[in-house]
């Protein structure tokens, strides 16, 4: 037996369901479509964000790459001027030390020059008796009087020859042998302008060899004997010095005081104003 055919309500029924059905699916289609295209969007978001990551990442790089160049230039171009320097400066080192040698064997020659000077200046005289009758004083036939300065007269030297001597024994530290120079730089130029200058010098000798004593009476010397020269203000600053050094701490005040009230616009008073200040600790 057949089986019967569907009849018209039926598909009627089926006509009118199928567009629902389509419908639905295309909807749901559309939606699943619309949802991938989403992710796609972002995931190309999320790719340009990681790739904007990778681009500023490489510019950072490239720009510590080129500091770190320009540092390595810089640092390679400070050090050969650092070596440059190093050179030229051994350069003039090497110049400096044998200037120094020069003057220094100069120096030497000069100290045994000054040496021979001061011996010959200093030898005393021999003392010749007086003649008993003046016919013996106006004797033709009487032999020369003769003496050891007459025999080793001092060589022809100038004032400014011979303190240029004693000052560069002075200035290497020579003082018992410069105190003689001076000394002896007053006895054959008494009338120099340097003498006071001179006497000076023999107090600071004095007082550099640790003679105290000495120092403060060779100093009262330019005091008593220049009283108007500018070697004062300096000699009363290194007395009131020498009697602080002999722990006399009286007359190192007065001498201090004295500087400052009779030379305040001297730069020994500005020294003199320190070293009062320490004394009045003590």
């Amino acid at each position: 037996m057949t089986k019967p055919l569907m009849t018209v309500p039926g598909v009627l029924l089926f006509a009118l369901l199928m567009p629902g059905v389509a419908r639905a699916d295309a909807d749901k289609a559309q939606q699943l479509m619309m949802a991938e295209i989403r992710m796609l969007q972002e995931n190309q978001q999320q790719l340009r964000q990681v790739l904007d990551g990778v681009t500023e990442t490489l510019k950072a790089l490239n720009a510590r790459l080129d500091n770190d160049t320009n540092r390595a230039q810089k640092s390679f171009a400070d050090q050969k001027l650092v070596i440059d320097g190093v050179a030229e400066t051994s350069r003039m080192l090497r110049e400096k030390s044998d200037e120094t040698n020069v003057k220094l064997s100069t120096m030497a020659q000069e100290l045994q020059t000054l040496r021979q000077t001061v011996s010959a200046m200093s030898a005393p005289a021999t003392t010749l008796p007086p003649p008993t009758t003046s016919e013996a004083a106006t004797d033709p036939n009487a032999p020369p009087a003769t003496s050891s300065a007459a025999n080793n007269p001092p060589p022809n030297i100038s004032p400014a020859q011979m303190w240029d001597r004693v000052y560069a024994v002075y200035t290497a530290g020579q003082f018992d042998l410069a105190v003689e120079g001076f000394q002896s730089y007053i006895r054959t130029f008494p009338t120099s302008p340097q003498a006071d200058d001179a006497q000076l010098y023999i107090g600071h000798s004095l007082y550099s060899a640790g003679k105290y004593a000495e120092a403060a009476t060779a100093l009262q010397r330019v005091i008593t004997n220049y009283p108007s020269s500018d070697s004062v203000p300096a000699a009363y600053y290194k007395l009131g010095l020498s009697y602080e050094a002999l722990k006399q701490l009286d007359p190192a005040r007065r001498a201090f005081e004295t500087v400052i009230k009779n030379h305040p616009t001297s730069s020994e008073a500005t020294l003199a104003r320190q070293a009062l200040v320490r004394v009045q600790g003590k």
